[in-house]
């Protein structure tokens, strides 16, 4: 594959460039088995659809046909447009003051998802990344042990911040 370079220039990055090493929704880490592609989150209804409508030029365009996007322009995000109805993120401060967001990827874990599923890779960040999204999984056996299958009344917060995590939860 040849290396293809991304330049961001967007509301919160300007002047970030990065590699895309590896093809496309290709080559994960073996620990690391996502069960949503970006596009697929965005269209189910993810981050009151508020994630992302300012950096839509760095992904497919293919992404964001489908994508349910809160109106630009417009401050808040609309919980209608989740999966689940429901309000499951955590402010953008909280995820700083807890030290989960690093330089690269300023939104937090969704955009470096989107960016490793695209090719890029940070051996170090794409670890710890990974961790995070493997400790996530406990919310995946809380809702099996607790709901009946596709009783989506039981636990809709966990079920919907378990979409933000590429967990497909609306299945369980």
């Amino acid at each position: 594959m040849k290396i293809k370079i991304i330049k961001v220039n967007d509301k919160m990055q300007k002047g970030y460039s990065y590699e895309l090493t590896e093809s496309m929704g290709k080559n994960f880490d073996s620990k690391f088995k996502p069960e949503l592609t970006p596009k697929e989150m965005l269209a189910l209804g993810v981050f009151g659809g508020r994630y992302m409508r300012d950096c839509t030029k760095e992904f497919p365009a293919s992404w964001f046909k489908k994508a349910k996007f809160h109106p630009k322009n417009t401050p808040g995000y609309s919980v209608e447009l989740n999966y689940f109805k429901i309000d499951a993120s955590q402010p953008l401060k909280v995820w700083k003051r807890k030290g989960w967001i690093n330089p690269e990827d300023p939104r937090g874990w969704f955009q470096w998802y989107c960016r490793y599923y695209m090719g890029r890779r940070i051996p170090q960040e794409d670890k710890k990344q990974i961790g995070r999204w493997n400790s996530f999984k406990r919310h995946l056996g809380a809702v099996k042990k607790n709901c009946k299958q596709k009783d989506f009344e039981c636990r809709p917060k966990q079920r919907q911040a378990l979409l933000h995590w590429a967990y497909d939860s609306k299945n369980i």
